[in-house]
């Protein structure tokens, strides 16, 4: 088996443990402050991965260029920014249609990976994520209660591009990652992944510390406060963007984003038979779809 697909799974795990988490939170702290201690949190878990790749494992710390900078501060001021909108649609009534189209980030990831690394995706593979994607819209509508017809009658509204515009900026996110590591030129990938991932979460950090002291300085405190459960998602998250980097270091981000939509299988899990949740015949259909994607990504890359 390829590494990246159990990096991938291992990550997308992390993550659904990282969200889980994450909502302990919004009782203490804003949506901004909830989203910041993952990036705060997270970097000091980052940094000794790091130090222990250089000093343990012996690797050599890579030469950073001004491609690599331009693409780790593209990379993560996107994925701030696709995080800002999501949060900014929950003011909207018909927010979760915005949030579904969010979901498109795996066909948006495929299309600017084709535009800047000539990642171009096989036809099996491309097949896959529209069957992924038509299974994790399926999910949103279920949960959501959606039709088609409302579906179908946003397209001209603002939560809409807003949902459109979170899904790109993620996917271009992905793909920055993916080219800042391979504008290291190394042979290796570990090394390059951890020290892209340190670099992101630094210029995360500092961006959002501005932030937040500069319209919101009472949450910095609250964040502190809360070390205990921010903490644990700092770890949480930290791991799984270990995960994520790595994988994308390796595969095109395309493929791993689409692999990574395993988290919604997880998500359902525990909610249908730890938590006895009602499942929707939608809902079941869009796991199955999401299942099936993988499935054919899997066998036709």
């Amino acid at each position: 088996m390829p590494l990246w697909i159990p990096l991938t799974i291992a990550a997308a795990f992390l993550q659904n443990l990282r969200s889980t988490l994450q909502k302990q939170l919004t009782g203490e702290l804003s949506a901004v402050a909830a989203t910041y201690v993952r990036f705060a949190f997270g970097l000091p878990i980052a940094l000794v991965y790091f130090w222990g790749l250089h000093k343990i494992a012996g690797t050599a710390i890579p030469t950073p260029n001004w491609t690599f900078l331009a693409w780790c501060l593209v990379g993560g001021l996107a994925q701030i920014w696709g995080t800002a909108l999501l949060v900014a649609l929950f003011a909207y009534r018909n927010f979760a249609v915005g949030t579904t189209y969010s979901k498109t980030e795996t066909v948006q990831a495929a299309l600017f990976g084709m535009l800047v690394l000539d990642d171009h995706p096989s036809l099996g593979a491309a097949a896959a994520i529209l069957v992924s994607l038509a299974g994790v819209v399926a999910i949103s509508m279920a949960k959501s209660h959606l039709t088609l017809g409302n579906f179908a009658r946003s397209l001209a509204e603002r939560p809409t591009l807003m949902g459109l515009g979170s899904g790109a900026t993620f996917g271009i996110a992905a793909v920055s990652y993916r080219a800042a590591s391979l504008s290291l030129d190394r042979p290796d990938f570990l090394m390059p992944a951890a020290f892209t991932l340190v670099t992101v979460l630094v210029i995360q950090t500092v961006a959002m510390t501005a932030w937040l002291a500069w319209r919101e300085p009472a949450q910095l405190a609250a964040t502190a406060r809360a070390w205990k459960v921010s903490s644990l998602v700092g770890i949480a998250g930290s791991l799984a963007s270990m995960g994520w980097f790595t994988a994308m270091t390796i595969e095109n981000a395309a493929y791993v984003r689409a692999l990574g939509q395993i988290e919604l299988v997880f998500t359902f899990a525990s909610s249908h038979f730890l938590f006895r949740e009602k499942t929707e015949r939608l809902e079941l259909v869009g796991i199955l779809a999401v299942i099936g994607g993988i499935l054919l990504l899997l066998f036709t890359r």
